[in-house]
């Protein structure tokens, strides 16, 4: 089955939530990271692209007037060293996007514990580092907001998906503990759940979950996005619209929510999904 076209809006150059704003965005070099900075660039933020891999950051960066810090969120000298730069380069934090992630496969029996650890390290303690070392600094400017991504399979349960899930799922514990922690002094968190999205993450996932199965990534893919509600894969600007508005005052009475999107799939069960012939 064909994707869906969907139009999206990019950033509305009048809607300026973000203008006098700080924010860094971990995984900023692709996927729903690249289009939340440019999201939120677009709506006037000075935003710090964080990841991994120089290039993807440096043309993010690039092309939003931003600052681009290579390293791993995974290592808390990465961690402080990300807001130092915000500091020094635009005079503070007022928001974090945590958003880097990893994906790891098997059940309690199959699975690697050095791929079990490897997700838990960079899906949740690399968002609490971040958090850890920004936090202090969205004191300083009076509040401000984390908005982690986690994914709506923190809320269900897949076959040899036991470090991806739990790891999102505890992505949603972390979420409520830093919205009461942080609450009174005006330092809000909320988390997404995002749907499936053509990122680059994705398609290794669905490559690798079609390949187990015995099917081309082809038709795994339209088996997939049969049963959900809204017969497509969200665009990654989708999510990244959901994100702003969360980092943004217009959610500013909202911390501890956790925002499914995912085109409705997790309104179908497994039994409903049956009745969609692959």
């Amino acid at each position: 089955m064909a994707n869906q076209q969907v139009q999206t809006n990019g950033g509305n150059a009048s809607l300026q939530r973000f203008a006098g704003k700080v924010v860094v965005v971990t995984g900023g070099g692709s996927g729903i990271g690249e289009a939340a900075a440019r999201r939120i660039a677009a709506e006037g933020g000075k935003v710090v692209v964080t990841g991994r891999r120089p290039e993807p950051i440096e043309r993010v960066a690039s092309d939003i007037g931003g600052l681009a810090v290579t390293g791993d969120t995974t290592s808390a000298e990465h961690c402080e060293a990300v807001m130092a730069a915000a500091v020094e380069r635009f005079g503070g934090v007022d928001v974090l996007v945590a958003n880097a992630g990893a994906t790891e496969f098997g059940s309690v029996e199959s699975l690697d514990l050095d791929g079990w650890r490897a997700n838990f390290d960079v899906n949740l303690n690399g968002a609490m580092l971040m958090a850890r070392h920004a936090i202090p600094r969205l004191r300083q400017r009076g509040g401000g907001a984390v908005v982690l991504v986690a994914s709506m399979a923190a809320l269900s349960g897949a076959p040899s998906g036991a470090p991806y899930l739990a790891s999102k799922a505890a992505m949603l514990g972390l979420n409520r503990s830093i919205a009461v922690d942080y609450g009174p002094e005006g330092i809000r968190c909320n988390v997404i759940c995002p749907g499936w999205a053509p990122t680059d993450m994705t398609k290794e996932t669905l490559a690798t979950l079609a390949e187990m199965r015995g099917k081309t990534a082809e038709a795994f893919f339209d088996q997939i996005t049969r049963p959900i509600p809204l017969r497509r894969m969200a665009d990654p600007a989708e999510m990244a619209s959901v994100i702003a508005f969360l980092a943004s005052s217009d959610a500013s009475f909202m911390t501890g929510a956790t925002l499914v999107v995912d085109g409705g799939a997790s309104l179908i069960d497994g039994s409903t999904a049956a009745l969609f012939p692959e």
